[in-house]
């Protein structure tokens, strides 16, 4: 399997992961099998909420967005999709949750793949088994279970 992986840097902020760190991420959610091909497009704030408002209807910037591509059956072609990292939110969420930022960057990677693979967390029951491979997967790269709570 190849991984064709377009990376468009429409931000300045600080702190984004390199080239490596997203085809890494990218290889672990996809795994083995079919050629892909997506788009990951980091922004900020101002884009983070426009596309969030148009697509989802809501006023505010979010962490990823997923933009599947809805391609025809008969079209065989490996384009995958889009998503969008709003910078500023990951780098805001990472500090809030007193995650690395490392680990909270390669957490938004995995989940929007995961969306562009089809996986859902709409009901409960599609919530866990996302959950559950976006904790595999981190696991993999030695990152703790982004869903557990601190009671400290």
């Amino acid at each position: 399997m190849s991984i064709e992986l377009d990376i468009q840097r429409a931000s300045d902020a600080p702190d984004q992961p390199d080239d490596d760190s997203f085809l890494r991420w990218v290889g672990l959610a996809l795994g083995s099998g079919t050629d892909r091909e997506l788009t990951i497009r980091l922004v900020d704030v101002d884009e983070g909420r426009d596309l969030n408002h148009t697509w989802r209807g809501k006023d505010y910037a979010t962490n990823v967005l997923s933009f599947p591509a809805d391609l025809p059956p008969e079209l065989d072609l490996p384009l995958l999709g889009d998503l969008v990292v709003c910078v500023p939110v990951v780098a805001r969420e990472a500090q809030e949750q007193g995650k690395p930022l490392n680990a909270h960057w390669a957490h938004m990677v995995i989940h929007g793949c995961l969306h562009l693979l089809g996986y859902d967390h709409i009901d409960d029951a599609e919530a866990d088994e996302m959950e559950a491979l976006e904790r595999d997967l981190l696991a993999q790269l030695g990152i703790a279970d982004p869903y557990l709570e601190d009671d400290e």
